[in-house]
């Protein structure tokens, strides 16, 4: 007998500005590169099928693309309208070629992000599954590491406040931003954190892009003494050969990749051996589809996965990783969803919850600017008031 495939009915989308509490500064701010960061822009996508099912996913931009982001899925939303939503992986080539004439890179696969996301999300709500139990778990719990009490923006006696808060909290490491046109008020940062953490807690150390090759290796070996569990995008993230260099002249772990666009930008990382610590984006990537085979390749290398920003997707692919994995903590995000992730002796908990375990609050509603439909009755996109 003929297996009756399900159907995706219909495509809704929503484009959302979400405010932080106070502007945000990390080193591209101070080296003039780039302004405070005051709000993330999202898009979510919410994909539901013939028999009733649903999937949440999504994706942001910070400080520019947010709308550019949301006009291409608006572009491109008609695509999946009939189709099986388990072709995932046919869906992505889909999506992709649609907008083919924009690359297959940047804003062209951030893009179609959310429905990649949220076709997951689908797969194990309709399989009663958690994402990560979905995808083959290694572990139920992830260590876990703060990144947002960190920034420069912030005077050390707050970063080192946050730190405690962090810790109280369940968290496991902490990451303090560097990068300053000083590098001694970096190290006396550093330093600072470190003697008030001890020795036994992690920290890790993000200079968001901003060195040259000579300051990072003469500022990298002056932060051996540290034992930091990593330092973060040391040079341009796409300067492939010299964090290849880097990485291997100094004993400390060097983490970059979050700010590459596609599976095959991180391909070229990998197997230049540029990293000891691989750190894809779900939603810069294109989603989980791409994620995968980064994944994939980064363990057959033996490296470390430490996914950048989104923990309410990560959580669950670093969960699903062989090797060594840690999730990044950012509260951010909290205030558009109705739950939240369990944090408990350094890790957090991957959610018994399905899919994703994620619904979308009343404040995203709120913070919600525009938003679209498309169904199979009517291909083109219709505007939701309100």
């Amino acid at each position: 007998m003929a297996l009756t495939a399900d159907r995706i009915a219909a495509v809704h989308l929503s484009f959302v500005r979400l405010p932080l509490a106070a502007p945000i500064s990390d080193a591209k701010v101070l080296t003039g590169r780039q302004k405070p960061l005051t709000e993330v822009a999202l898009v979510f996508a919410r994909i539901v099928t013939d028999a009733g099912y649903e999937g949440l996913g999504f994706g942001y931009a910070k400080r520019a693309g947010g709308p550019g982001l949301y006009a291409h899925a608006r572009e491109t939303a008609p695509e999946l309208l009939g189709e099986d939503p388990s072709d995932i992986g046919r869906l992505w080539q889909k999506l992709l070629w649609a907008g083919a004439s924009m690359g297959r890179s940047g804003l062209a696969v951030q893009a179609i992000a959310a429905f990649d996301i949220a076709l997951w999300d689908l797969k194990a709500r309709r399989a009663g599954l958690p994402l990560a139990k979905l995808l083959g778990a290694h572990r139920s719990a992830v260590p876990c590491y703060n990144t947002s009490g960190g920034f420069l923006s912030a005077p050390i006696e707050q970063v080192l406040d946050n730190a405690d808060a962090a810790l109280a909290r369940g968290i496991g490491g902490i990451k303090i931003k560097v990068g300053q046109p000083d590098t001694t008020a970096d190290l006396r940062r550093v330093q600072a954190v470190r003697e008030h953490l001890g020795a036994d807690t992690a920290l890790m150390v993000d200079a968001n892009q901003q060195w040259d090759r000579a300051t990072a290796q003469r500022f990298g070996r002056t932060l051996e003494q540290f034992r930091l569990t990593w330092i973060e995008e040391p040079l341009d993230a796409h300067d492939t050969e010299g964090h290849a260099a880097l990485a291997a002249s100094l004993d400390t772990p060097v983490a970059t990749g979050e700010m590459l666009t596609s599976a095959e930008e991180h391909t070229r990382l990998i197997d230049a051996g540029a990293a000891d610590f691989v750190q894809p984006d779900a939603p810069r990537v294109g989603g989980i589809t791409p994620f995968l085979r980064v994944m994939a390749l980064a363990d057959h290398k033996a490296l470390s996965l430490a996914p950048h920003f989104a923990m309410e997707v990560h959580l669950h692919l670093a969960a699903a990783y062989p090797g060594t994995a840690w999730v990044e903590h950012f509260e951010w995000l909290e205030p558009l969803f109705n739950e939240r992730l369990e944090l408990s002796g350094g890790r957090m908990r991957v959610p018994d919850r399905p899919g994703l375990g994620l619904s979308l609050s009343d404040r995203a509603a709120a913070w919600t600017v525009d938003r679209c439909e498309f169904s199979v009755t009517d291909r083109a996109a219709v505007a939701v008031p309100g």
